[in-house]
């Protein structure tokens, strides 16, 4: 039996995987369809053979965005892990590293769109939100059992800080922000001792 995907939806992977780029490189309002397709490398009239609205589309670039940098994130705090690091400690150093500040089109799309969402549509609204939830969830796997409560807090530290640190540049008083973020943080939630 072959499972290999069809022409048509390697097209739609493409389309997705570009419109995930530029989400990421201008936000929500740069993404026009025109432009998506011609970076595609696909004629502006085949898009309504793929997605129903412009929204759609946005919604599975938001998807393809935020499933990319969970397995980035996964694969760095894997590695933290390996050497020894408690899963909070490999999350906020992973998440709030020098190497996320400088890539923020590879980066986290909820620090990289927070912003513009209360003003989307209802439909690019819901599927931001349940990028949020899963954030949110793996700061919750992350903290010691006698904190998970305080998963949405520590979240919104790290987005915080992350949008703070990149409106501030890849500098060292961006990277400064994080470096006092990581610490505080971890200071407050993280009972193993640094390595």
């Amino acid at each position: 039996m072959d499972t290999a995907p069809g022409r048509k939806q390697l097209t739609h992977d493409r389309i997705v995987e570009t419109a995930a780029g530029v989400l990421r490189e201008s936000g929500f309002w740069g993404v026009g369809v025109a432009d998506v397709m011609k970076r595609a490398g696909l004629t502006h009239g085949g898009f309504y053979a793929h997605f129903a609205s412009r929204d759609a589309l946005l919604c599975e670039a938001l998807e393809h965005a935020g499933s990319d940098s969970a397995a980035r994130l996964g694969k760095s705090m894997a590695q933290r892990q390996a050497r020894g690091a408690s899963p909070l400690r490999a999350l906020v150093e992973a998440y709030l590293s020098d190497s996320h500040l400088g890539a923020p089109t590879q980066g986290c799309p909820v620090a990289a769109l927070s912003s513009e969402i209360p003003r989307q549509s209802a439909e690019v609204a819901q599927a931001a939100a349940v990028r949020i939830r899963r954030l949110v969830a793996a700061v919750q796997r992350a903290l010691p059992e006698d904190a998970i409560e305080q998963a949405g807090v520590v979240a919104s530290q790290m987005v915080g800080a992350l949008q703070l640190a990149r409106a501030l540049g890849d500098n060292a008083e961006g990277r400064a922000l994080l470096a006092a973020t990581r610490r505080s943080l971890l200071a407050q939630f993280d009972a193993a001792p640094a390595r």
